[in-house]
């Protein structure tokens, strides 16, 4: 990076140099490779291959089997490859020698699924979990069986086999040896002192008839893994609902915003580990030597697609902060992409007892008792969240690029940050091979807005040249977060540096390179002219020296290049805006390669293009596709045909959408019992931290009651209940049964009624709010605290709607 001195430049390190830590986020800067001419790149890789996967954690049981094939639709169209999902011991064997794989319990079921739809899958099989599951997935008889947990006691291992036999002979035929798409299993999670007893699980669960070609733990924690017998995996939150309820951003999570070749997070997991801190003082550092990493692939199984809320600590997690430390990790070294949670999901209640955490089964945080929404980019209801498109903005680009990224090491520049609490250095690192690679980016992080930077050039070293993006400094605003290509091919021509982020590349019988203005700085494109005659487009093309310069671009679907290299083929480039590349979608549909920007969430299925919700009343589909298909709405006749491609914007196809329907009927609420006295704040003695209300305590909540009228439904479409409230704890019953539960913490509480239709319309549903008081010692978002408490408290239920998710089906 320059301002008004001359730039300096970042090396590539020769692949297997494993950086010396210099500081939490810093690596030392080694030499050069030898030049070679830079006309010299890779060649062209098989786009597709997912050599980064993005896995995303999906609990099955958590689920209901019914809708399992949509919820995976939608998480194939964010562009996660591998699911990952838990196999909670304590919902499947709740009673001792009692299994249960019925209904959202039947793991097979879900596998069979993920393989149907073309997605890999690990298997987190324990035996212990965590997972905010009670005892961390334990039955409570096995806690009560003489034995000692989590090592090699005969009288535990004695235990585990049987579950593991089970799980065995769920997974037969569906591991990667039969060709089947489980590609990994987890022994265990967050053991850090046993690296005996997994080898002993791993033993195990290959007798079962358990096997895959990846074995995977979780590292963090300085844990003490068997060396090559499992791949450790590394995590990274951009908040942390275990830690206390101090008023401020967890110290653990500000080091995920700083490129860097540190892995480790011994803050996750700190709150059940002998001797840990869960307050981290440590600012996520690990701060231990993690040289013996280098023989292992840069991996991650719990990148934070959001958080969970503790009733003493309830966070809200924004969209830029999961994009921006998911970038992060990309941009230090990661080859493997794992969020936790990326589906939310709801808690079972067994036979027995409640199955979440709790102060009451030794946890030091209380969770609710149903929901475990995580915030995630899909939630508990399968809602779309903003996280869900910046992400998949994310994926698309791995889907392309992650072959080529996945042997590009890390670089860092000799004037990183060192520091933690540095808020005034640009954020910056390199990806590369020696000939090409990405630049990254990070100019966000939560809680505290890093500053603008002015005069910004970034000057990079590549096969003995040096690269200078972009031409003329520019200004990188507060929560810029970007990747720029550096000497990546484009057809049969050499981009040299681009200002804008690669998104995929479409085959539409020449290839075409979409990308993304990044930042709202001026997308420039600058090719090396050795490799390209001419550019053709709304741009203005210049040559300088051995450089042939595009600028003036105004992205959108119209911007769109036409590139002809010196061997006379020829690429297309298309450079969208921001707001339309987040809408973007990517897969084959109608027989063709197609890119669709839709303000209504997207989802393939075969030949049927999905679309959710009422936003925008047009599809952009480029190519556009011939003939024409038909729309059929959920709400009209399957099958009809409503609507046609009508008309182009740019490049783009436009497809109207039907007219939205008029609004949702309205819920009638009724107001059936004012609360009673706020209840004084309950402070756990073991973990000192506030504890959450007892069945008991919300005999004192105000109750309303709530009709939902039958026409609020239509087909088997989903309809959120949401409601705007404040106050501290609410639950929702039906005819008496708890469905749904919330610790306020700001946004609306969205309750999804399809699982519950029949009972709702016959019954309608119950609502149970407790007032919050002014001293509760729970963390609350700066963004959301109560603006007054009169008398000390508050409570108020501000408007229960109704928000229809209506699927309209093209094609």
């Amino acid at each position: 990076m320059t301002r008004g001195r001359p730039p300096s430049a970042a090396h590539h390190r020769a692949a297997g140099d494993h950086p010396a830590r210099r500081g939490p986020s810093a690596a030392r800067r080694p030499a050069a490779p030898a030049g070679r001419d830079h006309r010299q790149f890779p060649p062209p890789q098989p786009r597709g291959t997912a050599l980064v996967p993005d896995h995303g954690e999906f609990h099955y049981a958590r689920y209901p089997a019914a809708e399992w094939r949509e919820e995976l639709l939608k998480v194939r169209a964010g562009g996660i490859t591998v699911v990952a999902a838990y196999v909670f011991w304590n919902l499947h064997e709740e009673r001792r020698g009692v299994f249960d794989w019925s209904g959202d319990r039947d793991l097979r079921r879900f596998v069979t699924t993920c393989a149907e739809l073309g997605l890999d899958v690990v298997v987190r099989i324990g035996p212990w979990a965590h997972g905010e599951s009670r005892n961390g997935g334990f039955p409570d008889w096995l806690l009560d069986g003489g034995c000692v947990p989590r090592t090699d006691d005969p009288r535990y291992l004695a235990l585990v086999r049987p579950f593991f036999a089970q799980i065995g002979a769920r997974l037969r035929g569906l591991t990667r040896e039969h060709g089947g798409p489980v590609v990994a299993v987890q022994l265990e999670n967050e053991l850090h002192d046993q690296p005996g007893h997994l080898l002993t699980l791993k033993e195990l669960a290959r007798q079962a008839g358990i096997d895959a070609p990846l074995w995977t733990a979780t590292g963090w924690g300085h844990a003490q893994l068997p060396p090559d017998e499992v791949i450790p995996l590394f995590g990274g939150y951009p908040e942390a609902a275990w830690d206390t309820a101090h008023d401020g951003w967890p110290a653990q999570s500000r080091a995920h915003y700083f490129f860097g070749p540190g892995r480790d997070d011994d803050s996750i997991g700190a709150d059940l580990r002998p001797g840990g801190d869960s307050s981290g003082d440590s600012g996520g550092d690990s701060g231990g030597d993690e040289s013996h990493l280098a023989r292992y692939p840069f991996a991650t199984c719990e990148l934070g697609g959001g958080m969970y809320t503790a009733y003493h600590r309830r966070p809200v997690v924004p969209a830029a902060d999961v994009a921006a430390l998911a970038l992060v990790k990309l941009g230090s070294g990661s080859v493997w992409q794992g969020y936790y949670m990326y589906h939310g999901a709801s808690q079972k209640i067994g036979e027995l007892s409640t199955l979440q955490e709790s102060h009451a089964t030794g946890y030091p945080n209380d969770c609710p008792v149903i929901t475990y929404d995580f915030q995630a980019p899909l939630g508990e209801y399968g809602q779309f969240r903003d996280s869900y498109r910046h992400l998949r903005l994310q994926h698309l680009w791995l889907a392309c690029d992650g072959p080529d990224l996945a042997t590009m090491t890390l670089t860092m520049p000799p004037d990183a940050p060192a520091d933690p609490a540095d808020r005034t250095s640009l954020r910056w690192a390199v990806r590369s091979d020696g000939r090409s690679g990405f630049l990254f980016v990070n100019n966000h992080q939560p809680v505290e807005t890093l500053p603008g930077h002015d005069g910004v050039r970034f000057a990079v070293e590549l096969d003995g040249r040096t690269l200078v993006v972009p031409r003329e400094p520019v200004t990188v605003p507060a929560g810029a977060c970007f990747a720029w290509p550096l000497a990546r091919r484009v057809g049969d021509c050499l981009l040299l540096t681009a200002t804008a982020q690669p998104v995929c590349v479409i085959d539409a019988g020449e290839p075409v390179h979409v990308f993304t203005q990044t930042a709202g700085l001026p997308a420039e494109l600058v090719f090396d002219a050795a490799t390209v005659t001419g550019v053709e487009g709304p741009a203005t093309v210049t040559t300088s020296g051995g450089d042939v310069v595009v600028r003036g671009l105004r992205p959108g679907p119209g911007c769109f290049l036409r590139v002809t290299a010196a061997g006379g083929g020829t690429a297309g480039v298309l450079v969208l805006d921001h707001d339309s590349a987040l809408t973007a979608t990517r897969g084959r549909l109608w027989g063709a390669d197609r890119l669709i920007l839709s303000d209504r969430p997207a989802v393939l299925d075969g030949d049927h293009l999905v679309l959710y919700g009422n936003d925008g009343d047009r599809v952009l589909i480029f190519p556009p596709p011939e003939p024409a298909p038909g729309i059929a709405a959920s709400e009209t006749v399957p099958g009809s045909a409503v609507g046609f491609v009508s008309g182009t914007d740019g490049v783009f196809g436009v497809l109207p959408l039907p007219p939205q329907a008029g609004g949702p009927p309205a819920v009638v609420v009724e107001a059936v019992k004012e609360a009673g006295p706020a209840r004084p704040p309950v402070i756990d003695p073991v973990s000192g931290r506030a504890s959450a209300p007892v069945d008991a305590d919300f005999d004192a909540a105000a109750v309303y009651h709530l009709t939902i009228p039958e026409d609020a439904f239509t087909g088997d479409d989903e309809v959120l209940l949401r409601l705007d409230w404040t106050g501290d704890a609410g639950r929702a019953y039906l005819g008496g049964r708890l469905v749904a539960d919330q610790f306020w913490h700001g946004p609306p509480w969205e309750i999804g009624l399809r699982r519950f239709r029949d009972e709702v319309l016959e019954r309608g549903l119950e609502l149970r709010l407790l007032p919050l008081r002014e001293d509760a010692p729970v963390y609350l978002s700066p963004a959301f605290r109560p603006p007054a408490y009169p008398d000390g408290t508050v409570l108020e239920l501000r408007s229960a709607t109704l928000v229809p998710m209506p699927r309209t089906v093209i094609g």
